[in-house]
This record gives C-alpha cells, sequence and structure tokens, in this order.
C-alpha cells in the first residue's frame, strides 16, 4: 500500500520538486485586484512581490475545503495511506478545515486511512520536515516511522527570520504602524522566530549585515551546529544573493553543508514581503 505525504503551499518547495516527488499540492488562496489565485498553481510569488513594491495589498486564504475533500475522498477510493503535515494552525486555519473535510469524508469511507499533522511550522522550516518525510517513504519506512520522524523534526525546527520593511508586517497586525515608521527610519532590523507554531519577536537589530550575523550567531547558541549532516534551509523574499550570502556565513563558521534555498512563496510572501530572510534548521538531531 503506497504512503502519500500531502503538503500545502506555504512549505514554499519548489514546485518541481513537489511534481518529482508526487506530493499532493494543498494550494492556499491569494487575493490581490478584483481576483482570487491558486497560489503556486495560478500565481507565483515572483508576481506577488512586484504588487506588493507598487503599493497593492495582497492577501491570503485557507486552502479550498472543496479541494480537500476531493483529495481525502480519492485517497479513500484508491486505498491509499496519507499523511497531511499542515502550516501552523496558528497562522493559518488550513489545518482546522483539513480536520473538518477528514471528519466528513470519514462518514462515507470509514476506512480513510488519514493522518493529519499540525506542523505549527511554515516556509521552508515545514518544507524541510515535508522532505524528510518523502525521503523516508522512499526509503521503505513504515506510516508509524514517518509519522515519529515529522513530530520529532516539527518539536526541533527553529526559524529565525528578518523581514527587510516594517510596513508589511505592520499591515498584517505583526507591529504597529508608528513602529514600523520608525524602524524604516532607523534602519531597525527585527529579528523573530516560533514558538509553539505563533511568530514571536526576538530582538531588534540595526542594519542588515548585523542582523544576518546575529542569524547565524543565533543558530550556533541553539545547537544548530551539533552535526555536519545537519539540514540547513534558507528562504527569501525575491532576494536569492542575500540568501546565498547567509549560507556563506555560516560555512565560514560551521561544518554545515547540507543547504536548501528557496524563494517564499505567495501564501507567506504576501504577509512577511519582499527581501525577508528566513533560516530553519534542526536544534538537536537523532544519532
Amino acid at each position: 500500500m503506497a504512503i502519500k505525504i500531502i503538503a500545502d503551499s506555504a512549505s514554499d518547495l519548489p514546485k518541481e520538486l513537489i511534481t518529482e516527488k508526487n506530493i499532493e499540492l494543498l494550494p492556499l488562496k491569494v487575493l490581490f485586484g478584483e481576483t482570487e489565485y491558486d497560489d503556486m498553481v495560478t500565481i507565483d510569488s515572483t508576481s506577488v512581490y512586484e504588487a506588493m513594491r507598487e503599493g497593492q495589498v495582497v492577501k491570503t486564504s485557507q486552502a479550498s475545503p472543496s479541494q480537500m475533500k476531493e483529495v481525502f475522498t480519492n485517497l479513500a477510493k484508491n486505498g491509499d495511506a496519507a499523511i497531511y503535515i499542515a502550516f501552523s494552525s496558528e497562522l493559518s486555519g488550513t489545518y482546522q478545515t483539513a480536520v473538518l473535510m477528514q471528519n466528513e469524508v470519514l462518514e462515507d469511507y470509514p476506512e480513510l486511512d488519514l493522518t493529519i499533522i499540525n506542523s505549527k511550522c511554515a516556509s521552508l522550516g515545514l518544507g524541510l520536515v515535508i522532505k524528510h518525510a518523502v525521503e523516508l517513504v522512499e526509503n521503505g519506512a513504515s506510516k508509524e516511522e514517518i509519522i515519529e520522524a515529522i513530530r520529532y523534526d516539527i518539536t526541533h525546527m527553529e526559524h529565525v527570520f528578518t523581514v527587510d520593511n516594517l510596513e508589511y508586517l505592520a499591515r498584517g497586525g505583526r507591529v504597529s504602524k508608528a513602529s514600523a515608521f520608525v524602524g524604516g527610519l532607523l534602519n531597525i532590523k527585527p529579528l523573530l522566530h516560533m514558538e509553539d507554531g505563533k511568530l514571536i519577536p526576538l530582538e531588534k537589530i540595526r542594519g542588515r549585515k548585523k542582523v544576518l550575523r546575529r542569524m547565524v550567531e543565533v543558530m550556533k547558541e541553539r545547537n544548530g551546529f551539533s552535526a555536519a549532516n545537519q539540514r540547513v534551509g534558507i528562504s527569501h523574499g525575491d532576494d536569492l544573493e542575500t540568501a546565498i550570502a547567509l549560507q556563506e556565513m555560516i560555512q565560514e563558521s560551521s561544518d554545515c553543508s547540507n543547504f536548501t534555498i528557496t524563494n517564499i512563496g505567495s501564501a507567506v510572501g504576501a504577509h512577511a514581503g519582499p527581501g525577508t530572510i528566513a533560516l530553519f534548521f534542526l536544534n538537536d538531531q537523532k544519532a
């Protein structure tokens, strides 16, 4: 019996990898102008960042309940076992909706073998968890073994990130508009992280280079340099140059060599904005 991995577009994995690894994608919705788009399907992040730079307000909403129900129903009909690793429930209603749709499908197909996991992760932090799960599927691991590994990874996954412009966080209510204005004047870059699936301010640092150096320091402080095979993820809001610079800074200070760099997708990027840089790693690893 096949084990299917389901992901939503907030995982910021490349579309090519999702296709190659046969991952079932549930796109979140992106809205600007008069049009609603399916993230990664009918719109890409480049278009979203261009719209934001032009001053357009971009909004997002959870993945389609009807599409979820269709996917879950097909799983039951095909007799597939599946694991859906969902975007943090603190940042989207997608996980809660998936549970509702699962219960609806179970009424007609009680044999449905679907496990839905609230990752409490976002962007490539979620993507790294999904990539590991897919690797375990390819290596023939049982569903129970894969679920155990997923729960371990999400418990130990660190998210450390900064934004280039506080105004985008202000639009989403993450910081006050006054703070965003003053921060812009003073070139203050906030350093944030995730706690139990929530975005939490960590520090305020003046200057782009200083905040990148501090990200590397935080990675070291949180045991991110503990293993040479550490899986390091870096996602960026249309700023590959800075993402590569951060990778080089980490390599100068550690033996880390397993890097994944991706563009932050529309669902996350609509709130963080262009110029965002995010770093992901495990704070502990199994031997």
